[in-house]
């Protein structure tokens, strides 16, 4: 099969999306862009499509996708026992990156929703997806477009690195604006829990629906046979190809950690380091010129940005795919505002390897 990229403009968009809601009305794929990241979407109505997305990404099949709808009404077909606080949200949010998880309705196959009796849907913030989500006929199931277990898509250069042969279509809108996956809201067990934090915040969540909410226990952990709630929840997930440790502490260790790191390396193996934009200068002045020649350093980002955190995190780990080391540590990144979701895709990339580095006196 030969993959088709179509690079999107405003002279293109909607005979692109029309081509390609055809491929999904016919049983196919398409790869789209969406705010988060890029999605491999198919018909979420017709399991044999969603087998296809299973088949695709070499992704469990117990692994729930998220339907993904261009027009609010189009909820009460797929989902049931809608609180009048999800609509809350829905009004602030979306298009947006939040998603929510109800009880599903009979028109939603299991095969979609990984056997679950629940759906979780949510309304991209992106005119590609929007329109194409409308040609396909309104219901587009669609995780990542990578690899299971790999970095998520932000370029159409990451899918077709992962999909070039096994799918028909990419439609290209270039680099996405977030970075990272939609933040879940559970509405489907009573009480309002977080399933997978993202771009919208618990502060943001609790701001328009006047009340708290709780991470789920699975937020920060979960075993890696367990049976997800939701996309994103697997114990190990989003990982480069090299194995990936994180470093927490504050940065003046870190960065003495990651040069003596260096040191006892001998050049026995390539290292990538990931630090913050501000320590870039300090790890450099601690290291020979030999030592340099060693590793691959790259910015995870800006302690002064936190969103580009978000924004460079899955581009980079690509990056280092690209290149030939076997092992990466990584500064942490403070779980507060964003960081919080950032982290929680870090923390799953390393699958739960973290150093803890303790302050010298």
């Amino acid at each position: 099969m030969e993959t088709k990229v179509i690079k999107i403009t405003d002279e293109n968009i909607i005979k692109a999306c029309k081509e390609a809601g055809e491929i999904i009305k016919c049983g196919g794929l398409v790869a789209f862009p969406t705010e988060t990241v890029y999605g491999l979407g198919g018909d979420g109505l017709n399991p044999e499509s969603s087998k296809k997305i299973y088949a695709a990404k070499g992704r469990p099949s117990d692994n729930p996708l998220i339907i993904h709808i261009a027009d609010f009404n189009d909820l009460d077909k797929i989902a049931k026992d809608i609180p009048s606080k999800a609509c809350i949200l829905a009004d602030k949010y979306w298009p947006g990156p939040l998603t929510m998880r109800f009880k599903k309705k009979h028109s939603v196959p299991d095969e979609t929703t990984g056997g679950l009796d629940t759906v979780a849907v949510r309304m991209p913030d992106n005119k590609i997806a929007l329109e194409f989500i409308r040609a396909a006929g309104g219901f587009i199931a669609a995780p990542s477009a990578n690899k299971s277990g790999r970095p998520s898509p932000t370029k159409a250069e990451h899918v077709y690195d992962d999909m070039n042969g096994i799918i028909p279509m990419i439609l290209d809108g270039g680099q996405v604006g977030i970075g990272i996956e939609s933040t879940i809201v559970d509405f489907a067990e009573g009480d309002i829990s977080i399933l997978r934090p993202g771009y919208i915040t618990p502060k943001m969540i609790e701001e328009v629906i006047g009340e708290s909410v709780s991470l789920d226990p699975s937020v920060d952990g979960v075993s890696s046979d367990a049976h997800p709630k939701a996309p994103g929840m697997k114990y190990k997930h989003y990982a480069p190809k090299a194995e990936l440790t994180i470093l927490e502490g504050e940065s003046k260790e870190v960065v003495s950690y990651m040069v003596s790191l260096i040191r006892k390396d001998k050049g026995t193996k390539s290292l990538g380091l990931m630090i913050k934009k501000e320590n870039v200068d300090t790890l450099l002045s601690n290291l020979t010129e030999e030592e340099k020649t060693k590793i691959i350093i790259k910015t995870i980002g800006s302690a002064k940005d936190p969103e580009s955190f978000a924004h460079e995190l899955y581009s980079v780990l690509r990056e280092f795919d690209e290149s030939d080391v076997e092992r990466i540590y990584t500064e942490s990144i403070e779980k507060k505002g964003i960081g919080v979701a950032v982290y929680n895709r870090l923390v799953r990339a390393a699958g739960h390897e973290v150093i803890k580095i303790e302050e010298t006196e």
